[in-house]
């Protein structure tokens, strides 16, 4: 198949200007309905860790849908101030407009986000009308308690069951007092779940913005990260996530073996093919073939 066609592309927000690059579908590829933009979190830019978003735009673009990947401003080779996760509205919101006018003829569009972007997603891509889905992978929702839990749920009874663990503690080469130490403190940030859930803004921002969502949302869940197993927590303790994620417009897809960015190439394919038939479906196209799998 034929390599997608690439353009850079200059999206203004605000008084900067911000970085794209735009990834459209091979020649002889028809272009589906639905386009994607790909929201970066973290301190890095529209690469991405291991080329991730790189590698993700392309085999979009391969299965017919025109995906963009940007840097917020302050990032990247994006001008303006850096900014966090919570302060990007504005960001999403241009990229979107500027999607509008790249495809004039494509009337909806997916956002995709890993881990603080995909909590972006959800608090201010939710009120976008021509958002028709949502790609929240591996979402940011840290509190001091559910990482807390996380840690004595996951990482502890991880560490007790490992063979290689015993034999460090019977050859002395554990600090035992310090883990003694840090298992309290987390066993005491635990018992803190109620008061530190609730004092963070941002997770009821994004519980909101599913909340009115009318559009669809794919969750995607590594078994190895440790920042899903806190958004899982995250959302089984507090109040306002009560039966968000069972709704019906709600599609989870689990990976048991992968890690917070997909590293392995394995991983990553299989985040790309359940966005690309997630994404194909929303379009109401046929699922891809043996032959187009990416």
């Amino acid at each position: 198949m034929n390599a997608p066609l690439e353009e850079a592309l200059q999206i203004p927000c605000g008084t900067s200007t911000m970085w794209a690059i735009a990834s459209h579908p091979p020649r002889g590829v028809a272009t589906l309905p639905i386009a994607v933009l790909v929201v970066v979190g973290g301190p890095q830019y529209r690469v991405g860790s291991h080329r991730q978003f790189v590698s993700l735009a392309r085999a979009l673009a391969r299965q017919g849908m025109t995906t963009v990947r940007f840097d917020y401003r302050g990032m990247g080779d994006s001008a303006g101030d850096l900014r966090s996760f919570e302060q990007v509205d504005a960001d999403i919101r241009a990229a979107l407009s500027a999607m509008r006018t790249l495809c004039p003829t494509i009337e909806r569009f997916v956002v995709w986000g890993l881990c603080d972007a995909a909590a972006a997603a959800l608090m201010f891509a939710t009120s976008e009308s021509t958002v028709a889905g949502i790609v929240a992978a591996n979402p940011w929702a840290r509190s001091a308690a559910t990482l807390g839990a996380v840690h004595v749920k996951h990482y502890y009874t991880h560490r007790l069951l490992e063979a290689a663990f015993w034999r460090k503690l019977l050859r002395g080469q554990v600090d035992w007092r310090q883990s003694a130490r840090s298992l309290v403190n987390n066993l005491r940030q635990m018992r803190s779940r109620r008061g530190a859930a609730h004092g963070q803004s941002f997770q009821q921002r994004m519980a909101d913005g599913l909340r009115r969502y009318e559009g669809e949302l794919l969750l995607i869940i590594s078994g190895s990260d440790l920042t899903a197993m806190e958004f899982l927590e995250y959302t089984r303790s507090a109040n306002e996530w009560r039966g968000l994620l069972e709704a019906r417009h709600v599609t989870r897809v689990d990976l048991p073996e992968a890690d917070h960015t997909f590293s392995r190439r394995l991983w990553a394919e299989q985040a790309e093919q359940a966005t690309i038939q997630w994404v194909r479906r929303l379009a109401g196209a046929q699922p891809p073939t043996t032959n187009e799998a990416t």
